[in-house]
C-alpha cells in the first residue's frame, strides 16, 4: 500500500512506523532530516527485501544515494516516492552510488539512459565493475577452488556453459570515480566521500558532518552483518579493510546512521562496536573449530553456525552456502595475518591449521 511521505516539518525518528525493524520496507518518502528523504525500493529476494535510497534536496533538484535494483516495481516506485516530493525523475541530477552491487547501481544507470543524470562511484569498484561487464569469473572460481568448495566451483561452471554467470545488463561504468576522500558540494550541504574497502573494495559511505548524518551504504547495516570475502575480484585481506574502516568511522564524531538496509538509527558508534566485537568473536570461534585438525575454508564454514538462528550451512541455499564460505575464509586470513594460524596450499586448496 502507498503510505506516501510524513507530514512537512516532521523528522522520522527510530520510533516512526516507518523505522519499526520490518515496517521501514514500506514503500513511500520519509523525511529523516530537512531536505533528506529516505525512499525503500524492493529487492527481488527473501534475503534482503528492499534498499533504502536517499534523495537529498539540491536546490530545484535532487542527488540521490545509491539507486535501486533496475526492475520495473523499483522504478515505479521510486517515481511516486519523487512525485510524493514535488519532484521527478527529471530532477535528479546525480548518484552518489556507495558501491556497484546491483541492488545499488542498476537502476541509476536506467535513468541516466532516459534522463542524462550522472553517476559516481569509488574508484576501487572499477576491477570488479570490468569483469562484470565482460562477464569474467575466472578470479571468482579460483578463490572457490582455494577454499575447498570445488561442489560450488563446478556448479557454476556448468551454469557457466549453459549461457549463466554474470549478467552485464544495467552495467556500465560511472561518469565519475571518486578517489580518496573527496568533499562534494549539494547546493549549501557539503558531503565527505570517505572511501571503507570491506564488504567491497571500493566501497564509500557519504558524511553529512553538519547535519550529523551517516548515509552508511552496506558498511554499517542496523540487523544484520554485511557479507565480507566474496566478489568477482577479491580483495587481499577483505576482513582487515572492513574491520579498519569501521575503525575509521568510528574516528569520526557520532552520526546518525542512514542505512541501505534496515531502519534509521540513532548512532552510528554503537553499531560499529557491536560489529567489531561481532567480529572479534567470529574470529575466536573461527580459531576454535580447527583446535584438533586442519581443513580448508568451506569444512571450518561446516563446523560453524550461521544467522542468528544458528543454522548449519548444508541448511543454506547455494548463494549463502558460497557467502558463508568466502567469509569464513576472510576470517582466517586475519588468524594467519596475525600469527593464529598456519596455512599451506597443495594443488591451488588452501589448508589451515592451529
Amino acid at each position: 500500500m502507498w503510505r506516501g511521505t510524513l507530514p512537512r516539518g516532521r523528522l522520522a525518528l527510530a520510533t516512526d512506523i516507518a523505522d519499526a525493524r520490518t515496517a521501514w520496507m514500506e514503500p513511500g518518502a520519509f523525511e529523516v532530516a530537512p531536505g533528506v528523504h529516505r525512499i525503500p525500493l524492493p529487492l527481488p529476494n527473501d534475503g534482503l527485501r528492499a534498499v533504502n535510497v536517499y534523495a537529498i534536496a539540491d536546490g530545484d533538484e535532487l542527488v540521490l544515494v545509491d539507486s535501486g535494483w533496475a526492475l520495473d516495481e523499483a522504478r515505479d516506485q521510486l517515481e511516486q516516492a519523487l512525485g510524493s516530493i514535488g519532484h521527478g525523475f527529471e530532477s535528479v541530477r546525480r548518484f552518489l552510488v556507495t558501491h556497484a552491487h546491483r541492488d545499488h547501481y542498476t537502476l541509476g544507470v536506467t535513468l541516466r539512459r532516459m534522463f542524462g543524470s550522472r553517476i559516481s562511484l569509488g574508484i576501487g569498484e572499477q576491477p570488479t565493475l570490468e569483469a562484470v561487464i565482460n562477464g569474467q569469473v575466472d578470479g571468482q572460481l579460483t578463490d572457490l577452488v582455494r577454499w575447498g568448495a570445488h561442489d560450488i566451483a563446478d556448479r557454476i561452471r556448468r551454469s557457466m556453459a549453459k549461457g549463466g554467470g554474470p549478467k552485464p545488463d544495467g552495467y556500465e561504468m560511472p561518469d565519475e570515480w571518486i578517489r580518496g576522500v573527496t568533499d562534494i558540494r549539494l547546493g549549501s550541504r557539503t558531503l565527505r566521500a570517505l572511501p571503507t574497502p570491506g564488504h567491497t573494495a571500493g566501497h564509500v559511505v557519504f558524511l553529512d558532518t553538519e547535519s550529523s548524518l551517516l548515509f552508511a551504504g552496506d558498511h554499517i547495516l542496523p540487523h544484520i552483518t554485511p557479507s565480507i570475502g566474496f566478489e568477482l575480484i577479491r580483495q587481499e585481506m577483505p576482513l582487515g579493510d572492513y574491520m579498519d574502516s569501521l575503525r575509521l568511522v568510528r574516528e569520526h564524531p557520532d552520526m546518525r546512521l542512514l542505512p541501505a538496509h534496515g531502519p534509521v538509527a540513532d548512532s552510528t558508534h554503537v553499531r560499529v562496536d557491536e560489529l567489531l566485537d561481532h567480529h572479534r568473536k567470529r574470529l575466536d570461534e573461527t580459531e576454535r573449530a580447527l583446535a584438533q585438525d586442519e581443513a580448508t575454508a568451506a569444512e571450518v564454514a561446516g563446523r560453524l553456525g550461521w544467522t542468528r538462528h544458528n543454522r548449519k550451512l548444508s541448511e543454506m541455499d547455494f548463494f549463502n552456502r558460497m557467502l558463508a564460505i568466502g567469509e569464513t575464509s576472510a576470517h582466517l586470513d586475519v588468524l594467519v595475518r596475525d600469527g593464529r594460524l598456519h596455512t599451506s596450499t597443495v594443488d591451488g586448496v588452501a589448508r589451515y591449521r592451529a
